[in-house]
């Protein structure tokens, strides 16, 4: 266990740093945004587009995993819905609450970290992982929030759900990937050189504009961010766990890879969909600082686990 930790440790340390310029004001949140969007745009959309552009779909897609995950993290999202509401709580906060809960930090995070700690044939099950929180999560919480406020259903919600997910240069990396590998192109040395410089950057500059987006987050509700990590660090994982091994018996090596990622910290980008909407962003804030901070130690237990299955 004591591996895994100094294993991850780096990682952290990364985003350590981040946070440290940022607090200090050397990394300003103009800065961060900037880093953000090019980690987003570039680097990250490099690192996706190579990786899927040397898997086949057949490879990558298995319906088995997909279940598994989205049973685990469906399961976690109605507790943590049905825990708001009883608290009183809007449909909207209840939203960006729920989704707190069960989307972690795969992009920035989860898919370096596990690549470097379960190699590359992570990137598969990292890949639906990432597939779902987008298009079933990302997509559920727009309904909620917009349909909450409208009263009702509308083209308008599913034009802006589809727009986003077109726009997301996450998903269009991995379509665009893998539709190369479909046609059974090689990369070209200099592309895939150019692909590699740009790649590399992804992880340090995702960590580092974790650290610094962090620097400006203060902790408030931290009851609620308290509820919110529990279910993001130990009840998402746990839930996983048992529909990957238990409900849907998948191998051991992918149910290890998508626990580990349900054991991943708070997306940063539920804060910036609350902020967009205007519901709950301080809670979400906090969250992300709190399952951040105390994920250091949970991740490496979960990873030291699944490791052993």
């Amino acid at each position: 266990m004591l591996a895994i930790f100094l294993k991850t440790l780096p990682f952290f340390a990364i985003i350590g740093l981040g946070y440290m310029a940022g607090r200090r004001g050397f990394f300003n949140e103009e800065a961060t945004a900037y880093l953000t969007k090019f980690v987003f745009y570039f680097a990250l959309s490099a690192m996706l587009f190579k990786f899927s552009a040397n898997l086949s779909l057949g490879e990558v897609l298995d319906w088995q995993v997909i279940w598994a995950y989205l049973a685990g993290t469906m399961a976690v999202y109605v507790v943590a819905t049905v825990v708001c509401l009883l608290r009183g709580e809007d449909v909207p906060t209840t939203a960006v609450e729920s989704q707190c809960a069960v989307i972690g930090n795969v992009g920035f995070l989860g898919i370096p970290m596990l690549l470097l700690l379960f190699g590359e044939a992570s990137i598969g099950p990292n890949m639906l992982v990432l597939m779902v929180d987008l298009i079933v999560f990302s997509s559920l919480i727009v309904i909620l929030i917009t349909g909450a406020r409208d009263g009702r259903m509308s083209f308008g919600i599913l034009r802006t759900i589809g727009l986003g997910l077109l726009r997301n240069p996450m998903i269009v990396s991995i379509v665009l990937g893998l539709g190369w590998s479909a046609m059974e192109w090689p990369i070209p040395e200099v592309a895939n050189t150019f692909l590699d410089l740009l790649g590399s950057a992804a992880t340090p500059g995702a960590l580092f504009a974790i650290g610094a987006s962090l620097a400006g987050k203060s902790a408030e509700r931290l009851s609620v961010a308290g509820w919110i990590t529990f279910c993001k660090l130990i009840l998402h994982p746990a839930a996983v766990a048992i529909c990957a091994l238990m409900i849907f018996k998948i191998d051991a090596f992918s149910a290890g890879v998508i626990i580990a990622a349900a054991a991943l910290p708070v997306a940063g980008n539920v804060f910036m969909l609350a902020q967009h909407y205007g519901v709950a962003a301080q809670r979400a804030s906090t969250a992300i600082l709190i399952s951040t901070a105390i994920s250091i130690v949970t991740l490496s237990l979960v990873i030291g686990w699944v490791q052993m299955l």
